[in-house]
């Protein structure tokens, strides 16, 4: 019975951040060996289970050099910490049995955002424009083609029977058209939002719920 794991980066990166304490899980080596370890969980092997493929969704960081508005200072986004963390983490990816790296793209919007809690300060009038920092703003961008490769990815392992279970590990209810199909064609579809709530909707959609990562700290 091959089963599949399909993971949102973006998603598992920010509860990841949330649920797994101290330093020494944050290297993008120890976050990948992690990652591998919560796949797993997800394939009973005393129930006759065994893994097909872990797929793993992202875009490579942003990359592009910009001026602040605020300061005016040049970024070069490619040599922040994130960037570099993003691209260990993808080459650790790698060497990794049965992971597949699927990659979105970073599309540049041309603009800068300020964070939601400065924006919410500004809009209820606690603090002015001229109190914003480097740090409270960021570039405008949106990633491009994750889902997409996501449902593409369900469908072709449901249409091939090259899976009898998916597991996606994800928060987002877009995946539900996909996991409608999967379902249809016979696929036992498992959710795992990593403890993050989920809209009482989706349980209609998949076939269980369960997260395997540590719970989070009440």
């Amino acid at each position: 019975m091959p089963t599949a794991v399909l993971i949102d980066g973006g998603f598992f990166q920010k509860r990841y951040r949330a649920l797994y304490d101290g330093a020494a899980h944050h290297d993008p080596h120890s976050v990948a060996k992690n990652l591998f370890t919560l796949a797993l969980k997800h394939v009973d092997q005393e129930a006759g289970e065994k893994l097909y493929r872990i797929f793993y969704y992202d875009c490579p960081p942003f990359a592009k050099k910009l001026h602040n508005p605020i300061t005016g200072r040049l970024v070069d986004f490619s040599k922040t910490a994130q960037a570099d963390f993003q691209l260990r983490f993808f080459e650790e990816l790698k060497k990794l049995r049965k992971v597949a790296l699927r990659r979105g793209e970073i599309r540049d919007r041309s603009g800068w955002t300020v964070e939601k809690s400065k924006l919410m300060d500004l809009l209820r009038q606690r603090i002015k424009i001229s109190d914003l920092t480097e740090a409270d703003v960021k570039p405008d961008i949106v990633q491009k083609g994750v889902d997409m490769r996501i449902g593409l990815d369900i469908a072709a392992l449901a249409f091939k029977r090259l899976a009898d279970k998916i597991v996606l590990i994800s928060g987002d209810s877009d995946f539900v058209p996909a996991a409608k199909l999967a379902r249809r064609e016979g696929i036992d579809f498992v959710l795992d939002p990593m403890w993050n709530p989920i809209n009482p909707d989706l349980h209609e959609h998949i076939d269980g719920l369960q997260s395997y990562s540590p719970r989070p700290r009440d």
